[in-house]
């Protein structure tokens, strides 16, 4: 088990490397032959074109369909595995004031990553707004996007409770409406107890189903995947939309790994008092994998086996917690959302202080709760932040535009963070609830 875990990680690491290498020849071939060359319009539309756009009728984009069936295969079952996973934890759980206490001590600990988070993220923003670096001219030439109309991002609390509970089943974008019914019907069967005698066995069997097809596409086609969505990802960029917001990349990056790597290292200490080393090595492959496919829903799979077979947390605590976390515990969507919205509003023009970033603080926690766990989210949930704060005006887009356009190396590396932010979590109410194995977490 061990060997095939380091083989895995092994080739997922191979795969990263050649995928940035492979994108960056082709960035170069791409500058050097021209964007709007033929050349570059042949090899766009054969390799890296998504065909589901408009005018792409007769593009192929070989890696665009590799990439979106490999996505597509670990959303198919989002929905199953959180609502069976849930279930049986609840199940296997029958003292309610446990359930309580792994609940609050769950939700406890996500909110207190989530405001060292931004605090730090807002220390940042203001530095660098201090600093003048924010002071970036943006081009008339950069393409307007209208972006998704805002809506309050309280709203999330109302999708909780579902009114249709096929429609709950049916949408991956409303986890948190699974959630709920995983909770309740767990809760009902616990109270019913030797009234239901099937069900749980027929749970038990979807989840083994569940977790085995995972596995399967995990192990055979993960690392091809890697490959070639790093590759589409970074040829999908010319240089000259790197330019303009280099230092907004520049600090997101570097803040988001700052908190990735000793931000949840001292959570792990300072909450369960346990060597974070074993956990930042053992978490290395999660936070890759994310990074990869950019969805926290895609990585949950993996997630669990790591802190389960690893990390040395118990299933029934890493079932409830790592779902729920996939929804409710955003640390890296947050960073991103504070230090964009300082960005759009330095250049747009806006006076912005201390008092702005606290309810973009507030916005963006609530906010990034709600955030789907697909690629792509954050940057539409920042333009719900951006019109809660009337950051509208035409530089205000015009930033917003540069956001969507260089923001998914951002996205990739902000999963990471909300990843391994749930590992950290399990561990911290695992240690807490006596249902941790510490000799498995140092192995």
């Amino acid at each position: 088990m061990g060997k095939s875990k380091n083989t895995l990680a092994i080739r997922m690491t191979i795969a990263l490397v050649a995928g940035i290498v492979a994108g960056f020849l082709c960035i170069l071939l791409r500058e050097n032959v021209g964007a709007q060359s033929e050349t570059w319009k042949m090899i766009n539309n054969l390799l890296f074109q998504d065909i589901s756009q408009k005018g792409a009728e007769k593009a192929i984009g070989i890696f665009y369909i590799v990439g979106q069936l490999f996505i597509n295969s670990l959303q198919l079952i989002i929905i199953p595995m959180v609502f069976t996973s849930i279930t049986l934890a609840m199940c296997h759980i029958s003292d309610s004031r446990k359930l309580g206490r792994i609940s609050y001590k769950t939700l406890g600990f996500f909110f207190v990553s989530s405001v060292v988070a931004l605090i730090l993220a807002g220390i940042v923003g203001m530095t660098v707004k201090a600093s003048g670096a924010f002071n970036i001219d943006i081009k008339s030439s950069v393409n307007i996007v209208s972006g998704k109309s805002g809506s309050n991002p309280l709203m999330v609390l109302v999708g909780i409770v579902p009114n249709n509970i096929f429609a709950a089943f049916s949408n991956n974008g409303g986890v948190l409406a699974t959630v709920f019914l995983a909770v309740s019907t767990g809760l009902c069967i616990n109270h019913l107890n030797e009234k239901i005698k099937n069900l749980k066995s027929i749970l038990q069997e979807i989840n083994d189903i569940v977790i085995t097809f995972l596995t399967f596409v995990i192990n055979k086609f993960g690392p091809i995947a890697i490959f070639v969505l790093l590759t589409r990802t970074f040829a999908s960029y010319g240089i000259e939309h790197l330019k303009p917001a280099l230092v907004y990349m520049g600090i997101t990056t570097i803040t988001l790994l700052v908190f990735l790597v000793f931000g949840y290292s001292f959570l792990i200490v300072a909450s369960t008092r346990l060597d974070p080393f074993p956990f930042v090595r053992k978490a290395a492959k999660v936070a890759l994998f994310g990074f990869s496919t950019s969805s926290s829903a895609a990585t949950l799979s993996l997630n669990k086996k790591t802190t389960v077979e690893e990390l040395g947390v118990h299933n029934d605590i890493a079932s409830f917690v790592l779902p729920l976390g996939m929804t409710t515990n955003m640390n890296g969507t947050a960073i991103m959302q504070v230090i964009a919205s300082v960005f759009v509003a330095t250049t747009a023009g806006y006076d912005i202080g201390i008092g702005n970033i606290f309810v973009i603080g507030v916005l963006a926690l609530v906010a990034s709760i709600g955030t789907p766990a697909a690629p792509g989210a954050g940057a539409i949930v920042l333009f719900t932040i951006l019109s809660g704060l009337g950051y509208t005006n035409d530089a205000a887009i015009l930033a917003y535009s540069l956001i969507l356009a260089i923001n998914r190396p951002i996205e990739m590396l902000v999963t990471s963070l909300n990843v391994v932010g749930d590992s950290a979590a399990s561990i911290y109410v695992a240690k807490t609830e006596n249902m941790f194995e510490k000799d498995v977490y140092h192995s």
